[in-house]
């Protein structure tokens, strides 16, 4: 069988975060300008080589044209532009977008670029307006539930159909503390345990707030262009090998199960693109919004079956120097959480890892990084494949 045409095709040539936490002063577009430049620094290009711009959304930004709004910003006059709304799984797909449009020529240089200032740009009012605005407006929102209740209706149905317990999905958030404390720009890095979890205040049975990601205030970049043109360039390449996409529903009271979603065909589809199978996967850098959802994601990944993933959490083999080590950087639970933010660290932490360059929590093997992005409630899944350079 021919090799995928876009199997290989682009590169990560360069990758940037901002200043992460509560940055008092610093818009989100401010926040994204500084992960930018980071980016294009290490690919070595000046504004005017950017020829492409792919960015997400934001609910702290008062701007309709989102996509030229930040490129104005930027001084950037692209010829390839687009700003794309599909919640927490915006970063992969904007990555799919810009592997598109390398390898057909309509761009050379492309920019994804995004950020949001939520720790410090939204009212405590203005942020539980966008936890429910995710709910359907007739047969939803009308009834107050907000996101970690819609997650709790998750877990709650993962521990009714499946052996996952309090303690697994637990040791999803220890795991993502641990990395955390040993990466120099997280939000959070005061260690945690299993029982800190547990006794954590209540928010939507069984979550509590140590189950739920942070609010940040982060901006992300990546810099993406030919394989070829990214050997050349100052840093290792990371390249893209295989992507895929799904999704099943927007609002929860559709979705087809609780317990099974679009990721076993994202990933099925980023595998076949990659001619690849979970086997040759090295670690994992996943959307980790609320604890159950990582052991969901790794499940239709193929790294087992929810019970087997959480038993895997608990003895510690998620850890960087573990078996399968997986959010390596801390994950939303405690590295940063801004909008689509999130999952863009998913996906620069996975090219700094098989860049060598994580100091203090390299991994031992780095050929190949499987990342998952979602968004919504569960709705939409993007996977990408990407492999050392």
């Amino acid at each position: 069988m021919a090799k995928h045409m876009l199997s290989g095709a682009a590169s990560i040539a360069g990758v940037g975060e901002s200043e992460i936490g509560k940055v008092p002063g610093q818009s989100g577009i401010g926040l994204a300008a500084q992960a930018a430049k980071q980016a294009m620094d290490e690919a070595g290009l000046r504004r005017s080589d950017i020829d492409g711009l792919l960015t997400a959304y934001s609910m702290t930004e008062p701007y309709f044209m989102f996509g030229t709004v930040v490129a104005e910003y930027l001084g950037i006059q692209p010829s390839y532009l687009s700003s794309m709304v599909l919640g927490g799984a915006t970063p992969a797909a904007l990555v799919n977008h810009a592997v598109q449009a390398v390898a057909t020529g309509v761009a050379t240089n492309v920019l994804v670029v995004v950020g949001e200032n939520r720790a410090t740009g939204q009212t405590r009012d203005e942020a539980v307006a966008a936890l429910s605005s995710v709910g359907h407006p007739y047969y939803e929102k009308i009834y107050g539930p907000l996101i970690p209740a819609f997650y709790g209706m998750i877990a709650n149905r993962l521990m009714h159909e499946t052996g996952v317990t309090r303690e697994m999905m637990a040791a999803v958030a220890v795991n993502g503390r641990y990395h955390a404390g040993l990466h120099p720009n997280a939000h959070m890095s005061q260690p945690i345990t299993i029982e800190d979890v547990l006794a954590s205040k209540p928010i939507a049975t069984p979550l509590n707030i140590l189950d739920c990601c942070l609010i940040s205030d982060a901006g992300g970049a990546l810099i993406i262009t030919a394989a070829d043109r990214a050997r050349d360039m100052p840093s290792q390449p990371v390249d893209i090998l295989g992507f895929g996409e799904f999704h099943t529903h927007e609002h929860i009271m559709a979705a087809p199960s609780l317990t099974e979603f679009g990721g076993k065909q994202s990933g099925a589809a980023a595998y076949k693109m990659a001619e690849l199978s979970p086997q040759d996967i090295d670690f994992a850098e996943l959307y980790d919004c609320f604890t159950p959802v990582p052991l969901i994601e790794m499940s239709e990944a193929g790294f087992g079956t929810p019970e087997e993933v959480g038993e895997l959490f608990l003895s510690k083999e998620t850890n960087f120097n573990g078996k399968f080590p997986v959010n390596t950087h801390g994950g939303m639970l405690s590295h940063a959480h801004a909008g689509a933010a999130g999952g863009l660290f998913a996906i620069v932490e996975a090219a700094r890892q098989l860049r060598g360059d994580a100091a203090g929590r390299q991994v031992a093997k780095r050929e190949r990084a499987f990342v998952h992005n979602e968004g919504g409630i569960m709705s939409s899944h993007c996977s990408l494949i990407l492999g050392a350079g």
